[in-house]
């Protein structure tokens, strides 16, 4: 599989104007690989996952291609993405625990879903997945509101799997779980990954910790662009955009006393996007700013495989 995207832009409609959510964002991805997507609320992290399936009402596509296995992706027609919906690229929702009908017994809901695709259900195949992720085949004679948080939310990505995509997007899909729970997703999504019901994945989050033990690769969103993009243990450990390395500053460690290691907020806030700033996003807050940052820096490949959009890189 592979997943190129091409100076992405995508605009949000609002009365004041039109929002830059995605405002140019390049990046490639190669068969088998998970990548970790995370950044500040607002980034452009679920808008970038939400493009490549589905837009919404609000959604402009404003610029830029998607190919997916060498084919061009028709973002901007929502009935022409009908082909590759679900079947050549899947989501499972950031509000997933939520996405199940709650009139239908789960089994029943499954098979609606599948003919609707022009597929048959085939209960083997169901049931694997289903052992996969750690549930009692039992939930497919259950209602949604007889599972925990937890359990919808693994059912939700065995339905998301179901029709063996190309590419799985997983939006926030730890929220408001528990850690134990949270572990056995992400190894669920590990095993869907591993076993071929999908070839590869992009990981959408705020937890950098989880995000650097399950992803291949991690990218760093910030106001509507990237500004790094690496290895994951390359770039928990030696990140060379500013934003980067406040972002990764600001988090705890387990086992390290306050005492030993205050931790530090990033100062200020990401700017309007109905209305950017010239020149490099993170300029007003970056502690290493000078006068060449009043220009766009362009994402720039300084190792194999890390890309940093900075000019003090």
């Amino acid at each position: 599989m592979s997943l190129r995207v091409s100076e992405l832009r995508v605009h949000y409609r609002t009365l004041r104007g039109e929002v830059k959510a995605l405002d140019g964002v390049s990046f490639a991805m190669d068969d088998g690989e998970i990548l970790g997507l995370a950044g500040e609320s607002g980034c452009g992290k679920t808008t970038l996952g939400k493009s490549l399936i589905r837009m919404d009402g609000r959604m402009r596509h404003a610029g830029g291609t998607v190919e997916l296995d060498g084919r061009e992706l028709p973002i901007g027609d929502d009935r022409a993405m009908n082909e590759f919906r679900f079947h050549e690229i899947s989501l499972i929702p950031q509000y997933s625990m939520s996405a199940m009908n709650p009139t239908r017994r789960i089994g029943k809901m499954i098979g609606e879903l599948l003919r609707s695709r022009g597929v048959a259900v085939d209960t083997k195949e169901l049931h694997n997945r289903i052992d996969l992720v750690g549930l009692p085949r039992e939930v497919l004679n259950r209602y949604p509101i007889e599972l925990s948080g937890g359990m919808k939310q693994r059912m939700v990505m065995v339905i998301s799997t179901l029709l063996d995509p190309s590419l799985l997007i997983a939006d926030e899909v730890t929220s408001a779980l528990d850690v134990s729970t949270q572990k056995a997703v992400a190894k669920a999504l590990l095993g869907f990954r591993d076993n071929g019901f999908v070839k590869s994945m992009i990981f959408i989050t705020h937890d950098l910790a989880l995000t650097a033990r399950l992803a291949d690769t991690i990218m760093i969103m910030y106001a509507g662009k990237l500004a790094e993009k690496a290895p994951a243990d390359k770039l928990i450990k030696a990140p060379r955009h500013p934003y980067t390395r406040l972002l990764i500053n600001s988090l705890p460690e387990i086992g390290v006393r306050h005492e030993q290691r205050k931790l530090s907020g990033i100062p200020g806030s990401p700017p309007s996007l109905l209305d950017p700033p010239k020149g490099c996003r993170f300029r007003d807050r970056c502690p290493l700013a000078g006068d060449e940052c009043g220009e766009e820096p362009p994402a720039v490949e300084i190792e194999p495989n890390h890309y940093v959009a900075c000019w003090k890189a």
